[in-house]
């Protein structure tokens, strides 16, 4: 049986390292087909499309999750700039032109990813620790991976290294800010 923690009373782990000037955002992108492999199964594909989207609209990389048929991300924009939409369209574009290139088209107009893609302004050093956790913890929250750290395709090794996260076992999965607040915030609709 899991122990409850209450996540308020925990000291966060401290991210200011991580950070870089500029506005921040996390984001949940998904595939059509919910029950779909093609981001884990393609990873390389995936990354290279971040790649791409970053040389022509640099945004630094703050974390990062893919499952296999949607993606956390949290990109700090320069200063100024919010231009959030022609990132993910670029990286959705490229992603799918490799797809189409080495499988065929997924879908009978060629589709695979959900139109929309869910938005959170990160307001607050409390509100970046939480999503960073948040993240890293969903494929645990997903039965995907018996820890954290055993999940082959997060940014949770890089945090790892570097010292920000101190591996455990038997972590809680965290739930996200929007979830622990009463009158509502910024940014978009509860993410599943």
């Amino acid at each position: 049986m899991a122990t409850t923690i209450d996540w308020h009373t925990l000291p966060m782990n401290d991210y200011r390292d991580n950070r870089v000037p500029g506005r921040t955002f996390f984001f949940t992108v998904r595939l059509l087909d919910r029950g779909s492999s093609l981001l884990t199964d393609h990873i390389a594909a995936f990354g290279d499309a971040i790649r791409q989207a970053r040389i022509r609209k640099p945004f630094h990389v703050d974390g990062w999750v893919v499952l296999p048929d949607h993606a956390h991300a949290m990109w700090t924009l320069p200063p100024g700039d919010h231009d959030c939409s022609s990132r993910w369209r670029a990286v959705k574009i490229a992603f799918s032109k490799a797809l189409r290139k080495s499988l065929g088209a997924a879908s009978d107009d060629g589709a695979i990813w959900a139109r929309q893609y869910q938005e959170f302004r990160v307001s607050s050093e409390a509100e970046y620790a939480s999503l960073i956790d948040y993240m890293h913890t969903n494929p645990v929250r997903h039965g995907l991976s018996p820890s954290v750290q055993a999940w082959p395709w997060s940014s949770v090794h890089r945090f790892i290294s570097s010292g920000l996260i101190v591996p455990q076992e038997g972590v809680e999965t965290v739930p996200p800010p929007w979830a622990l607040q009463r009158h509502g915030g910024t940014g978009a609709a509860p993410l599943p």
